[in-house]
C-alpha cells in the first residue's frame, strides 16, 4: 500500500444526535483501511475525535438535531487534520476545569477538552470554542 495523495478538505455535516458519533468512528475506520495509517496512532485519533464530536453535539448543540454538525478533515502526506464545528454558544475553553485536580478525579464528565489536548499533537480552538482544529502527526507511513 502506498502512503496517502495529498487530498483537498473533506467535509461531513451531521445532526446533533448521540448516535452520530458512529459516523466519525466509521471514517476514521475507513481511513485507517484505505491508507498507511500507523496503527499506534489509532486510539489517539479515535479517543479524541470521538470526544471533540460528541462536546459538539452535547455541549455546543444542546442535543438540538436542528443544529448540525460540521466535521472537515484533510489527508496529508503524514498527517491527518481535523476541524469541527458546531453552532452553539461557545465556551471558554482557556478555562476548563483540570480533570486530574483532586476535586474533579470523582466527576464523570469534564475530561473532553483536556484529552483532545493530550493526544493530538494540535490542538486548536476558534470562533469562541465553536470550532476544534485537531491535528495528529506522523499518523501515515510515508517510506
Amino acid at each position: 500500500m502506498i502512503g496517502p495523495m495529498i487530498e483537498t478538505m473533506h467535509k461531513l455535516e451531521f445532526t446533533s444526535e448521540p448516535e452520530n458519533i458512529a459516523i466519525i468512528e466509521r471514517l476514521i475506520d475507513e481511513i485507517r483501511e484505505e491508507t498507511t495509517f500507523q496503527e499506534e496512532c489509532y486510539g489517539d485519533v479515535l479517543i479524541a475525535m470521538t470526544e471533540a464530536v460528541n462536546n459538539a453535539i452535547v455541549h455546543g448543540n444542546k442535543l438540538d438535531p436542528d443544529k448540525k454538525v460540521v466535521v472537515e478533515y484533510e489527508i496529508q502526506p503524514s498527517d491527518l487534520y481535523f476541524k469541527i464545528v458546531d453552532s452553539g454558544a461557545g465556551f471558554d475553553y482557556e478555562n476548563v476545569p483540570d480533570p486530574t485536580s483532586p476535586e474533579n478525579l470523582e466527576k464523570p464528565n469534564g475530561r473532553g477538552v483536556f484529552l483532545m489536548r493530550q493526544l493530538a499533537d494540535a490542538c486548536e480552538f476558534d470562533d469562541d470554542g465553536r470550532i476544534v482544529e485537531l491535528t495528529f502527526k506522523g499518523v501515515f507511513q510515508t517510506t
